[in-house]
């Protein structure tokens, strides 16, 4: 399996090479030149498969000879070694939806599906063929956490991790800056996850400073980050339906990046039978009004209780927009400078229409979100948190949805609290993680500040 651009400005390359280069050199996307497609005699065996399994036939096509078979076999069940759950991604049934739990690995978030994973991968990489790597994020609350927690105290790594300060959760902050290791570094920015994220890809797009100081991606614009969200879908799907190929089933995602989705829309494209991915957003609504609407225009970021999905310009939207637009990466370079430039671009109402055929989109407002997560503890006693009961109102009209559980919702303990008058227990890992010694730093959201920093630290 190659890689190619969104932009067309990268030869193809192969997947261990895209696992490294993170954002593409030209400042577009990786992504496959080709999606294998799964026939529904395959699908029907994946469905009895247990998740480690599943994992590496899902993950197989795309990486090809280039990872031997039981080398992938052992990153995979290595990654997987730290989840609570024996199911890694169990469903459960809440009221007339379903909800994927997805929070089960160490940082108690989605995230950690693909990124324990991630860590093992650029560990087993680095080892293989040589090198160092200095991993640069920007999180809106969980990402940068689970992160951390895939990378931290693996050989020849560090990682610098951006999150706007006073603006993540109490818990997810300090599940970053308790983690003492001497290879992870903190930076609060005085800004917001776009902010932190414009400076994530303004130095990547400084391709002297990338290559001189091998700058890697653990953010969603990594490959290997959505490849590993694929596997959960594959695995929902055949726990829902036990392989009976004619259920085609409804996905609720809530999503700010695009990248949990844009998972879930590969999905489809592999053969996954799935009749609808329903978008679901907070009040930062860019994708939902372009979904509805066909523009795609930048406003203010609002903070709102479901933190992780306070964003506007989503880093992996471009991804499918290279497929909407047939392809086209003349077409996608427009729109990014239109984007850039004006702060908007839009598409014809053909295209529109064409994207309304795989998704539905809502946004959903505080109040609604709250009103979510009361409803559902009263009628069920189940306690969502605000980012997976955003996903779960956005699916009122869709019963029998698969709704993703993206956090725990000790996580976001003060919106529970709003919600139903009390906060939920911490569970074991984050009892005492109000507690722990704390270390990051405080810094301006400057690419220039930024980078200093990123070099006194390397060069000691």
């Amino acid at each position: 399996m190659r890689y190619i651009s969104t932009r067309g400005g990268v030869e193809p390359v192969a997947f261990a090479d895209a696992v490294m280069m993170g954002l593409a050199t030209d400042g577009g996307l990786l992504i496959p030149e080709s999606v294998p497609f799964i026939p529904a005699e395959t699908l029907r065996t994946w469905a009895k498969l247990p998740f480690q399994t599943l994992a590496f036939e899902v993950m197989s096509p795309f990486i090809g000879d280039e990872i031997p078979a039981d080398d992938l076999k052992s990153l995979i069940d290595r990654a997987y070694a730290s989840f609570a759950h024996k199911e890694i991604t169990p469903v459960v049934k809440v009221g007339d939806k379903r909800i994927l739990e997805l929070f089960h690995g160490p940082t108690l978030a989605f995230k950690d599906v693909a990124l324990q994973f991630l860590g093992n991968l650029f560990e087993y990489l680095l080892a293989r063929d040589g090198g160092h790597l200095n991993i640069l994020g920007a999180t809106s609350g969980d990402t940068g956490s689970a992160a951390i927690h895939g990378v931290r105290g693996k050989s020849n790594i560090r990682i610098f991790i951006l999150h706007p300060d006073g603006r993540v959760s109490p818990i997810q902050e300090r599940q970053m800056t308790t983690v003492l290791d001497d290879n992870v570094h903190n930076i609060a920015i005085r800004g917001s996850f776009d902010d932190g994220q414009a400076i994530v890809k303004a130095l990547f797009n400084d391709l002297e400073f990338k290559k001189s100081h091998s700058l890697g991606a653990v953010n969603s614009i990594n490959w290997a980050r959505i490849l590993a969200q694929i596997v959960y879908y594959f695995y929902a799907w055949g726990r829902a339906t036990g392989g009976d190929d004619s259920q085609r089933l409804v996905f609720s995602v809530p999503t700010g990046n695009f990248g949990d989705i844009y998972a879930g829309y590969l999905a489809m494209q592999m053969g996954l039978p799935v009749s609808k991915l329903i978008l679901a957003t907070n009040r930062n609504d860019i994708l939902s009004r372009f979904v509805r609407e066909g523009v795609y225009e930048v406003g203010d970021v609002h903070p709102t209780i479901s933190p992780s999905m306070d964003i506007q310009v989503s880093s992996n939207f471009e991804r499918y927009l290279f497929d909407l637009l047939g392809r086209d990466a003349d077409a996608v370079r427009a729109c990014m400078a239109d984007l850039a430039e004006k702060g908007r671009f839009s598409i014809s109402e053909e295209k529109r229409a064409l994207m309304n055929e795989t998704f539905a989109a809502a946004a959903v407002s505080e109040e609604e979100t709250l009103e979510q997560i009361r409803a559902t503890h009263s009628e069920t006693g189940y306690l969502l948190d605000p980012h997976t009961a955003v996903g779960v109102a956005a699916a009122a009209d869709y019963p029998g949805a698969i709704c993703l559980a993206t956090a725990h919702p000790a996580k976001f303990g003060a919106a529970v609290q709003s919600a139903i008058g009390q906060e939920p227990e911490l569970p074991g890992p984050l009892a005492d993680l109000m507690d722990r010694e704390t270390r990051q730093v405080l810094l301006d959201a400057d690419a220039a500040v930024i980078k200093q920093h990123m070099l006194d630290v390397i060069d000691g």
